[in-house]
């Protein structure tokens, strides 16, 4: 039986790239995001192309009936559910110094960050439950991606600091609490990745890689990050659930 992925948020960037290495490890996948299918059909191809068999399914995170409707169309594809990527987040609007900003963005982000994919994995939680028991030779993990920005302060986009240390300390809660049932919950930081997001900081990115911000003096990629996920829904790091897997560059180790 060949295994199931749903990747939030995987319409393109870090998401796509995600999608792209589990389709490499022989997992079908559910792909997910805001806006219609049309609009990716070429890129759902490449994903059919590398032997996958891929749902698209349009939901947001951050209602509760799209989560409910992205799982039960999961089933009703597939039948089971072995990985869960959560992914899908957004930056702020627009970058507020924390002495000014406003509750809008804030509870914006909360809830597309931090409480969608946090109860996302308590639905999906249960799947993975039922379906350990009847396939308990089957390895099935949770991955969350985070950010550099869950330790790393910025505040000119405090909510989204904020919002990402709740994912990484929800990825240590799920650990916990799915540790009995032979359930890895893993998380992945990435640090500066060419993306979409941050298209607008660009030329402030290039001198700070040109100086000493990184030991690895290049942009990150999407594909970095999903290289890294590949790695872990393959079952590489069966020992370490709960572990944060840097992918910043070098950019965390501490220097003199």
């Amino acid at each position: 039986m060949r295994r199931v992925a749903l990747v939030t948020g995987s319409r393109r960037g870090i998401g796509y790239s995600i999608a792209v290495g589990l389709a490499g490890e022989g997992c079908d996948l559910v792909i997910n995001g805001t806006g219609d299918e049309e609009s990716i059909r070429d890129r759902l191809q490449q994903l059919r192309s590398l032997g996958a068999e891929v749902l698209y399914c349009q939901a947001d995170v951050s209602v509760p009936q799209d989560r409910r409707r992205l799982l039960e169309r999961t089933v009703e594809r597939f039948g089971a559910l072995h990985v869960l990527v959560n992914n899908a987040g957004v930056a702020p609007k627009a970058r507020a110094d924390i002495l000014e900003a406003g509750e809008e963005s804030f509870e914006r982000l909360m809830r597309i960050n931090l409480q969608g994919p946090y109860f996302l994995t308590q639905a999906a939680a249960h799947l993975m439950i039922e379906g350990q028991k009847k396939q308990p030779q089957s390895f099935r993990c949770i991955v969350n991606v985070s950010s550099i920005s869950a330790l790393v302060a910025s505040v000119s986009r405090g909510e989204y600091c904020i919002s990402k240390a709740g994912v990484s300390m929800a990825t240590k809660l799920w650990a916990v609490r799915l540790a009995e049932f032979g359930i890895p919950v893993y998380e992945v930081q990435p640090g500066v990745i060419e993306t979409d997001m941050t298209a607008p900081v660009k030329a402030r990115y290039d001198a700070l890689i040109a100086g000493d911000l990184l030991l690895q003096k290049r942009w990150g990629l999407p594909g970095d990050v999903g290289r890294a996920v590949a790695m872990l829904a393959r079952g590489e790091l069966p020992y370490s659930t709960g572990q944060v897997i840097a992918v910043d560059g070098g950019l965390m180790v501490p220097r003199l």
